[in-house]
């Protein structure tokens, strides 16, 4: 298992396959194994590197301050490619980890080779409203989690998918992908991940003046079952200078486990169309 250290978090990664290196990071819940399929592909063409964000996965936070928003994480993400002598690299990114990622974006995309959006926003809260409301709203939703086990967690969320879970429950293959959602989910401590949605999920302002000054070249992918990502996804694609949206029919949120093949397919073309010089 791989580590690196910075103040106040000991971060979790996975380093596999050669070439233009890809580094990853997911959504809330998730950590490395949500990359697996994606991983196994694109290790064959390019280097692919997986991080677990604080609060979730093998990453462990060391002290105070914890670190759980978005300024840290994206610093996060260039301490693991100073960790691994990266001048530039293309990043991956779902749901959290997108939110992170384009905030940092929005001050310095000068290490991003490429940034692939998948399923994501450029507020750090998909709620809207006063800060208040959003507070409120994010503690219900922590609570969930400090009331209930991954067992109970997972049943209910195939009776009731919302829009997380929406596509998998509607998928062919539902089954399959809800058993590599219950092993994923379970490396996860659930009241440190409620601790995170208190912290991290604070600003609903999609920041549309800082998205027309990015400066790297930017792939929007969403689910046309995602409907909490379709709106923000279409505001980036249309802000961002160049960048190109694609949609996927019949899938949700969960991209990397409901569709891996084009996944796969789509960010491969796009890092060889924007090689790193």
């Amino acid at each position: 298992m791989a580590f690196f250290t910075t103040d106040t978090a000991r971060i979790y990664f996975e380093d596999t396959g050669m070439g233009e290196p890809v580094i990853a990071l997911h959504g809330l819940i998730e950590n490395t194994l949500y990359w697996k399929s994606v991983s196994d592909t694109l290790a064959r063409h390019c280097r692919f590197i997986a991080m677990d964000m604080r609060a979730h996965g093998y990453t462990v936070v060391t002290g105070e301050p914890f670190g759980f928003d978005a300024e840290t994480i994206g610093n996060d993400i260039i301490a693991l490619a100073d960790h691994l002598g990266l001048e530039r690299f293309h990043l991956l990114t779902h749901s959290t980890g997108g939110f992170a990622a384009v905030r940092h974006a929005m001050n310095d995309a000068g290490r991003f080779a490429t940034l692939i959006l998948t399923n994501t926003g450029s507020f750090t809260s998909p709620i809207p409203g006063d800060l208040e409301t959003i507070r409120q709203f994010h503690h219900k939703f922590a609570r969930w989690f400090e009331k209930y086990d991954w067992e109970e967690i997972i049943a209910g969320l195939r009776i009731k998918p919302g829009p997380f879970f929406r596509g998998i429950v509607e998928s062919d293959n539902a089954e399959e992908i809800m058993a590599t959602a219950h092993e994923m989910v379970q490396r996860g401590d659930r009241n440190i991940i409620a601790a995170f949605i208190r912290s991290f999920y604070t600003d609903p302002d999609p920041r549309v003046e800082d998205l027309r000054n990015m400066q790297c070249p930017v792939l929007v992918v969403y689910g046309e079952k995602d409907d909490l990502f379709i709106e923000s996804s279409r505001l980036m694609a249309a802000e961002i200078p160049g960048a190109e949206l694609i949609e996927y029919k019949g899938i949700g949120h969960m991209t990397a486990l409901e569709a891996p093949g084009r996944l796969s397919e789509d960010v491969l073309g796009f890092i060889k169309a924007h090689p790193i010089q």
